[in-house]
């Protein structure tokens, strides 16, 4: 006997919604989308229409009073996951959102302490810990940490020029001119930064929390920032058992590429990652082991074939397997919040406030 399909419901289907997440899951063949709540009637019967989604609603309250759930995918603004995501956690189902956690800390901290009294739990949406290639590179990153094979783990770079991010992934977009209403609710900024201060601390989230965050997971354990180059070029800091850490964020651009890497540097070698355009479909990224342990061993270079699989099918995936108990969520809540904090820590570096 099949095990029985895991019951999705989505919270917002525009442009993030269809097409990093709802034609995802809709491909699944152990979960099935089986409601969707979208606030433009318009869009909302469209999007139903193509995906066979038997129930629509106007509200996620709606929504959640009338369907039996197993999870829910919440594909919103980042600035209203603080209003939103509490009220969602009330359903006591997992739920999904995408990165970052929130705009804020402190909105932040509100939506933990909501999880603290839920008894569910809530996957923030760092598809990279899904593309095959970070899987594969971190567990190697892992053993060889532990074996000692190439000596001890010295220096982490991650590098990120802006470019096309997209890679056609919206050509299947669902549109109308609908607008959204004004009486949406936002979450307040934060409290412990003027205007321009929070604009900067929003605009780096938008872009970069991805790369604050995979360079946790490469590390392996937390980090500070502890310089911030003036023009936002850069940052560096140290993890908390010395290792030198480096961000670069866009120190030049593309137009029809995308070009973000990492490096993990051992005494004797080297783990690297090449990632591809988020909205890239049936691509992963690229890994490369470089081995040269000395005394006259022949140097080794190893480049694993991966499967053609990309990270944002299967970050779906990897929810599902979450809500059935087979492995825990890739990156929750918890450990997001985190990332809230490093972003925090590199304002205050960059603009001393």
């Amino acid at each position: 006997m099949e095990p029985k399909k895991v019951r999705i419901g989505f919270v917002g289907v525009g442009g993030m919604g269809q097409c990093a997440h709802l034609k995802n899951y809709a491909g699944l063949p152990d979960c099935e989308v089986v409601a969707i709540a979208e606030l433009r009637a318009g869009l909302r019967d469209k999007v139903a229409a193509r995906y066979a989604i038997p129930h629509t609603y106007s509200s996620h309250a709606d929504m959640l009073a009338k369907e039996k759930l197993d999870g829910i995918v919440a594909s919103q603004p980042f600035t209203r996951h603080g209003t939103l995501v509490p009220e969602l956690l009330k359903a006591g189902i997992p739920i999904f959102t995408e990165k970052p956690l929130a705009g804020s800390i402190a909105m932040g901290e509100k939506i933990l302490q909501t999880l603290g009294r839920s008894k569910t739990w809530h996957m923030v949406g760092y598809h990279k810990r899904s593309d095959p290639a970070t899987v594969a590179a971190k567990k190697e990153i892992d053993a060889l940490k532990v074996s000692g094979e190439l000596g001890k783990l010295r220096y982490v770079r991650i590098l990120m020029p802006a470019g096309d991010w997209v890679a056609s992934g919206f050509s299947d977009l669902i549109q109308t001119d609908e607008k959204l209403p004004a009486t949406e609710q936002w979450d307040p900024p934060a409290p412990d930064m003027d205007e321009a201060t929070n604009n900067a601390y929003i605009g780096f989230v938008n872009y970069y929390i991805h790369q604050v965050n995979l360079m946790r997971h490469l590390l392996g354990e937390p980090y500070h920032v502890k310089y911030a180059e003036p023009s936002g070029v850069m940052l560096a800091g140290q993890s908390d058992s010395g290792v030198a850490c480096v961000i670069e964020m866009t120190p030049y651009r593309t137009t029809i590429d995308w070009q973000e890497s990492a490096l993990v540097a051992f005494e004797k070698g080297y783990v690297k990652i090449e990632l591809p355009a988020p909205l890239a479909s049936n691509r992963p990224g690229r890994v490369e082991v470089f081995k040269d342990a000395g005394n006259g061993v022949v140097p080794q270079t190893i480049i694993p074939q991966l499967p053609w699989v990309h990270a944002m099918r299967q970050q779906a995936v990897h929810f599902v397997k979450a809500i059935r108990g087979e492995m825990k969520p890739p990156c929750d809540a918890i450990e997001a919040l985190e990332d809230l904090k490093v972003a925090r820590e590199y304002i205050k570096v960059r603009f001393g406030k």
